[in-house]
């Protein structure tokens, strides 16, 4: 039965294939996409996707249920949460100039099936995310019109009592997808002219409505007469924040487009930080009008800007209220429809994902058939499926995204810098040739260990260290940590503060609700995982990290990833146990697709080494912490198949 067994060689080599990290290209800049992009259009594509129905919606249903006027200390709380993600995909976006966003960056990272699993969880993110806003574009405007649209499908066409099915097929949601479609098809510039448009009339109305707000506003509404400022407490405001952290998931749509930015080292930090700046500024000021406009308790959840100011006697801005509504939701539906094609043209053209969808159009220069397949699987959904109840998918995949890409930037910080290590010629031979080694010094590579070998004897005191390696400081304290690649602890140690919080966030979510923990078990535990997150930070911050002046750095690496992963993680446990059932459903077939086709369709198959001959040869580093630093690379002493066996006895000699 043993022969049966894999061996842990077999077993070593598929996790190997597992964790493979990406081969980024020596000129990132090349692309077979149209780099068309400026700052502006990045920014205006990034504020079109955060701030959409949520404004004229969210804004007064967390007012009222959650809140109160309080939901301004929401919003900014959740700002800032969202900037910490936010700065993440801003230092990646400028560092890996390519399409795919959160996929890329962890591909580039951590590991081949995380970033698999995360761009598959992405997919049906914009998908939900993009047939949700259309059905909600359609019952906007049926509104309007006192749902006669409604109305007339429910006579002429029926209705459906089927779980998982809408109560009738929105043929108007399906239709304005099916449009959108159409326009993104033709290219980056049409789509960005088109959300220039949108874009600009929000904006508008967005102004308006500050302006008229502020004349109207009657500060008693804040008064203890109308329960105060913040009625539901701090935990109301807590509760708050979690809600309007969802507001400001539309950012990454930048990240996803920095391969037709034409200088995406500059325009992608730029265009993260103005939009998010903008959206965040916009949802705190509209939530300061509408609450001083009328008192929070009698605002009508379902078009509280609308309704405040019928109100108030101006019920022909109901109308500018609702055309500003309807533009902001055409963008979040463009830039659904824009990120969505080039993650999976990402994935297809790593060899993850079927090859047909790496097509790009010669004349266009956009992933036509991802767009229109996807375009129209998007239409499918809005048309027939109820939404209400997959919604929560959005924050579970955006979520979970967010974690990793924190997690990534923490591990690529302390990676060697790529092409520290020489590499043989390109004939196959040694290359003696001086090379520049990894404390800036020369390297150089000899035939023979007696062939004018060189030693360096520098102060080990005055070394430049590499990323990833421990600093000189806490060296005395930490010797047993130097025998490790560098690197090797950093990614370990980012394991660990991961695993610590999320049974740390798991107690604070459970220990009292659902585990009923007693309270010194709660206290001891809580310390306990606390102690693990902070050790794992603080041995992370004894390892250099690069330094870099040619493109943006998020600050305060690992405080600022690590703080966003324990907030992500805390929200992802806030979600219900059916997301998450459904949330693994959805894993499950991923991993059918990935062991089915991605694993051995991946390019990164074509890159992995061959065994083959090589002579020996010896790397001096000047500058090494010893005395006497050799590297020394050996053939292997195993005879190759068709090899004959003297190999073996120039080896033993």
């Amino acid at each position: 039965m043993a022969r049966w067994l894999p061996r842990s060689t077999d077993l070593t080599r598929f996790c190997q294939k597992l964790n493979r990290v990406k081969t980024l290209e020596d000129d990132m800049m090349e692309t077979s996409f149209n780099r068309c992009l400026s700052t502006i259009d990045l920014t205006l594509l990034g504020i079109g996707g955060m701030v959409g129905s949520g404004l004229y919606v969210l804004t007064g249903t967390v007012a009222k249920e959650i809140a109160g006027p309080a939901v301004i200390v929401s919003f900014i709380i959740a700002g800032f949460a969202s900037l910490l993600a936010a700065l993440c995909y801003a230092e990646f976006g400028a560092r890996v100039p390519k399409t795919g966003s959160a996929y890329m960056f962890t591909y580039v990272s951590v590991g081949e099936i995380w970033a698999f699993l995360i761009g598959w969880n992405v997919l049906l993110e914009y998908m939900i995310g993009g047939a949700a806003v259309a059905r909600a574009w359609s019952g906007y405007l049926d509104s309007i019109f006192n749902h006669k649209i409604k109305n007339f499908t429910e006579t002429h066409v029926g209705t459906w009592q089927v779980p998982f099915l809408a109560r009738y097929p929105d043929f108007l949601a399906a239709a304005i997808l099916l449009v959108a479609t159409a326009f993104i098809s033709f290219g980056a510039k049409v789509s960005s002219w088109l959300n220039h448009v949108f874009s600009a009339i929000s904006m508008g109305v967005i102004l308006f409505i500050l302006i008229m707000g502020f004349v109207l506003a009657q500060p008693k509404n804040w008064s203890t007469q109308e329960g105060g400022f913040a009625p539901y407490g701090l935990s109301g405001i807590m509760a708050g924040t979690a809600t309007c952290f969802y507001a400001f998931v539309g950012f990454d749509v930048i990240a996803a487009s920095s391969e037709e930015a034409r200088n995406p080292q500059r325009a992608v930090p730029r265009a993260i930080a103005f939009s998010l700046g903008l959206a965040t500024g916009a949802y705190i000021l509209v939530s300061v009008v509408l609450t001083l406009m009328v008192p929070w308790h009698t605002l009508d959840p379902d078009s509280a800007l609308a309704d405040a100011f019928y109100r108030r006697g101006y019920a022909w801005a109901g109308f500018l209220v609702a055309a500003g509504s309807i533009c902001a939701m055409n963008t979040v539906l463009l830039s659904n429809l824009f990120s969505l094609p080039r993650i999976v043209y990402a994935m297809a053209e790593d060899g993850l994902f079927f090859q047909v969808f790496s097509r790009v159009h010669p004349r266009t220069q956009v992933p036509v058939v991802g767009i229109v397949v996807f375009g129209l699987l998007m239409a499918l959904l809005a048309l027939v499926f109820d939404l209400e109840a997959l919604v929560q998918f959005l924050s579970i995949g955006t979520l979970l995204a967010y974690t990793f890409v924190a997690a990534s930037i923490i591990v690529l910080r302390f990676q060697q810098h790529k092409g520290d290590v020489a590499a043989p010629g390109a004939s196959g031979r040694p290359n003696t040739e001086p090379h520049e080694g990894p404390s800036g010094g020369e390297l150089k590579e000899y035939e023979s260990f007696s062939d004018k070998l060189h030693l360096v004897d520098r102060d080990k005191s005055k070394e430049q260290r590499e990323p990833g390696q421990l600093k000189a400081a806490f060296e005395p304290y930490l010797e047993f940590l130097s025998d490790f690649y560098p690197g090797e602890v950093v990614t370990v140690a980012v394991v660990t503060l991961m695993v610590s919080a999320i049974c740390l966030c798991s107690i604070l979510v459970f220990g009292n609700t659902h585990l009923h923990l007693p309270t010194w078990s709660f206290s001891l535990l809580l310390v306990l995982f606390s102690l693990g997150f902070l050790l794992s930070l603080l041995l992370i911050w004894a390892h250099e990290q690069q330094h870099s002046t040619q493109t943006f750095q998020i600050p305060l690496v690992p405080l600022s990833p690590a703080l966003s992963i324990i907030l992500n993680i805390y929200l992802m446990l806030k979600l219900s146990y059916m997301t998450w059932l459904r949330f693994a459903v959805w894993l499950l077939l991923g991993l059918l697709v990935y062991f089915g086709y991605g694993i051995w369709h991946s390019k990164e198959n074509l890159r992995e080494p061959r065994a083959q001959r090589v002579s020996a040869r010896y790397v001096v580093f000047p500058g090494g912490s010893l005395e006497e630093r050799v590297q020394a690379v050996q053939p292997s002493c195993q005879p190759a198949t068709g090899l004959p066996d003297t190999d073996t006895d120039d080896c033993k000699r």
